[in-house]
């Protein structure tokens, strides 16, 4: 038996300058979600925390990148966000925002508690400044030269080049990012919140008091511990955020890893006033969802913070997930290497359940995973449409085809029968283990094995057969399959939540708890059932293709944007430069060479001449849509045969860094022959 009454579930707080991906889902809310609507089914006493973390430097640079506030940027992200989390089904019990005045006004007082308990040390230290804006800078605004690889636009904090962690005095040459100008060192005092004084507590806290979490949780932490905790500050300068509520610190905010997690606490205070029995009872069970990246803020300086107040709960577990990754690529939101939520709810309408099952069976839970479009559309066809819908349809068509939908009434049980029944109440357990351990990918395939249960027992009775010879038989036969139809109802109501409202319509159902798992009376005698549709639907090659393609494209792009002008070739002499004519020219006729893709024959008007020239350039331009285009020419390239036609001269044409081919042309139009020099 528990000793704890309730539950409190916090979600890592998405970052408000962008939207929601894959990666987010599979490593945070798609487990809480299914945890969460675990424990409603159970009745027990459960919230589900959530909310935009809208504050710090990125949301700034992006604000000021756009010409816009800080504010605008997380007005829409956090409405895109939030839209996207109630269409997906995160079924949230409040879903709030940093930025809010019950959130600054939590932060403030936590801040201000630990301030005047002196909780904190002070430090002053030296920071670059911009004497033109007046403004110490973030990390983020310095850019300069890596001094590990010598790249020049390093940002103070890091290389983006080399992935070198920096400090901002180790740049060659820093300059502001606002101004242009080269900022200076300048005393800045802050407040600091120190871990190393925590270090023992910590030791025993979680090295010796939960070695039950997950292994990946419990050695990171432990390494972070190992290695040594230091001091962290815990305001900064800089003009959006929770101002310091201390006189004199005009220009200084709450550091956003300070008042993120705080969101958690004034998130409950938005949904109940009741809030402090579900973070001071110690009858309440506090539990972290969040991804890899988050596990030393949870599970370290959260913590520490908690302790310094001292009258708030410590979370039991944080059973934190790995990375996702996508097409065997780190998902990158600034790379747009994403598959986006509110962009697949657009283009996948009514498969909300489709992506969260395929997240939760490749779930990354002790390592990084891989989600392809293939995959997806393999796990949607092969175990949603070929295993679960097949059986759920079967057992549904048969019920109405053989009793007009009325469940029939159970006769005299074979041994196989009752082995069949039996397995329902193991499945139950074995989904209990599992999830209650929060191993989830194994819970979901646990009640999977529900619809294969189902699926195997009608293909080896056959009733379809068998009533032809022993209708009495099939009673049973279809009455069991029922019954299995109905326990998927709740078996898969925690992973699949619209599916299964859609499934008790097809059974004409309510919503049951989940202590009535395992029963099989859930549909009693007589009860008429609906005539079913689909449940899922098979995926085509060409949506997945289209998908694929789209990431094709991004991948495209980003190299790109990414490519690097090709070196210059070796010298040529002015005498060798000055042995090419190139003139200018317009095209009169155009058409695609016959058995090729890729080479056009064009007529051009030289201002000397028309002539004939064969181009490769069919790939890029249609024939119909270049005549009279004016380009630029090689008049004095000798002549050869291409496909068989005399090609009198060559096309100037630049390469794009993706590849593509532009014709070079003067700005104005000029007279056909005039010289290019």
């Amino acid at each position: 038996m528990s000793k704890f009454k309730r539950t409190l579930i916090t979600t890592a707080l998405p970052y408000a300058n962008g939207p929601i991906h894959i990666g987010h889902l599979a490593g945070v809310y798609v487990p809480a979600d299914i945890y969460a609507r675990y424990l409603r089914l159970k009745n027990e006493d459960v919230i589900m925390i959530g909310g935009s973390d809208e504050h710090g430097v990125p949301i700034t640079l992006k604000a000021k990148n756009e010409g816009v506030t800080p504010q605008d940027i997380v007005d829409r992200y956090h409405g895109i966000i939030k839209d996207s989390f109630e269409k997906f089904g995160i079924s949230f019990d409040v879903y709030s925002r940093t930025s809010a005045p019950i959130h600054h006004e939590t932060a403030s007082e936590f801040f201000k508690k630990l301030y005047d308990e002196g909780k904190f040390i002070e430090q002053t230290s030296e920071q670059y400044f911009d004497e033109e804006n007046k403004q110490f800078l973030a990390d983020r605004y310095i850019i300069g030269t890596c001094p590990k690889c010598g790249f020049e636009k390093a940002y103070g904090d890091q290389c983006e080049s080399c992935g070198t962690s920096l400090s901002p005095t180790e740049l060659i040459n820093p300059t502001s990012t606002i101004s242009g100008n080269q900022p200076v060192l300048k005393e800045t005092k802050h407040w600091y919140l120190p871990l190393d004084q925590y270090e023992p507590w910590l030791r025993e806290w979680i090295l010796e008091g939960h070695q039950e979490w997950k292994p990946n949780v419990y050695g990171q932490v432990k390494s972070w511990i190992d290695g040594g905790l230091q001091p962290r500050a815990v305001t900064r300068d800089l003009d959006w955020g929770v101002p310091v509520p201390v006189e004199g610190t005009d220009g200084k905010v709450l550091y956003v890893w300070f008042d993120a997690p705080i969101g958690y606490i004034s998130a409950t205070k938005e949904l109940t006033e009741d809030w402090e029995t579900y973070w001071k009872d110690p009858e309440t069970r506090m539990l972290h969802f969040i991804g890899k990246d988050n596990i030393v803020f949870h599970c370290i300086i959260f913590p520490s913070m908690l302790k310094a107040e001292g009258t708030f709960n410590l979370p039991e577990n944080v059973p934190a997930n790995e990375f996702l990754n996508l097409e065997s690529d780190k998902i990158s939101t600034s790379r747009n290497w994403a598959v986006w939520l509110h962009e697949y709810l657009e283009e996948f309408p009514g498969k909300e359940d489709v992506l969260k099952y395929v997240l939760t069976a490749n779930a990354p839970e002790t390592k990084d995973n891989d989600f392809t479009w293939k995959d997806f559309q393999a796990r949607n066809n092969n175990e949603l449409v070929a295993i679960l819908g097949n059986f759920v349809n079967r057992a549904l068509v048969l019920t109405n085809k053989y009793y007009d939908g009325a469940v029939p009434a159970l006769g005299e049980l074979s041994d196989y029968d009752k082995e069949a029944l039996a397995e329902i109440g193991k499945i139950k357990a074995e989904v209990e283990k599992s999830i209650d351990n929060f191993r989830i990918r194994e819970s979901l395939k646990n009640a999977m094995d529900l619809a294969r249960l189902g699926n195997k027992y009608l293909a080896d009775e056959e009733p379809w057969k068998v009533v032809k010879t022993d209708p009495e038989r099939v009673n049973t036969i279809m009455n069991i399959c029922l019954q299995i139809t109905a326990n998927l109802t709740i078996c898969l109501e925690p992973f699949l939540p619209f599916s299964m409202d859609k499934l008790r319509g097809f059974l004409n159902l309510g919503k049951m708890d989940w202590e009535h798992f395992g029963s099989t009376e859930l549909l009693p005698v007589g009860h008429q059932v609906n005539k079913p549709e689909l449940l899922f639907e098979k995926i085509e090659d060409a949506t997945i293709d289209a998908q694929i393609q789209k990431l094709l494209d991004t991948k495209k792009a980003n190299d790109a944007a990414n490519a690097v002008a090709k070196p210059a070739k070796e010298n040529c002499s002015f005498d060798d430069f000055m042995k090419m004519d190139i003139r200018t020219g317009t095209i009169l006729e155009a058409e695609l060479v016959p058995k090729t893709k890729k080479l056009l024959k064009l007529k051009i008007d030289t201002g000397i001449d028309q002539r004939t020239v064969v181009s490769g350039i069919a790939e890029y331009y249609q024939p119909e849509n270049i005549i009279g285009k004016q380009v630029s020419i090689l008049v004095n390239l000798e002549p050869r045969k291409i496909r068989g036609i005399e090609s009198q001269g060559m096309i100037l044409m630049a390469e794009d860094a993706d590849g593509s081919l532009k014709f070079v042309s003067p700005v104005d139009k000029v007279k056909n022959g005039s010289e290019v020099r």
